[in-house]
């Protein structure tokens, strides 16, 4: 596993069921085309699988 994770949203949340939404804002993503990097671990792991068609991840 990587140490960090670069995660970018690439698909907008409009139209995206609500779960959908919030896990995307709890990764801290608000704008399309936006990139955070978080910490690589389950909880986070569980989060992107969830919003996968979403985002998109590269390992740092």
């Amino acid at each position: 596993m990587a140490d960090k994770l670069r995660i970018t949203l690439v698909k907008s949340t409009i139209g995206a069921v609500p779960k959908n939404k919030k896990t995307v804002e709890a990764l801290g993503l608000r704008k399309l085309n936006k990139t955070v990097e978080m910490p690589d671990n389950e909880s986070v792991r569980g989060m992107i699988r969830q919003v996968s068609h979403m985002v998109k991840v590269e390992e740092i």
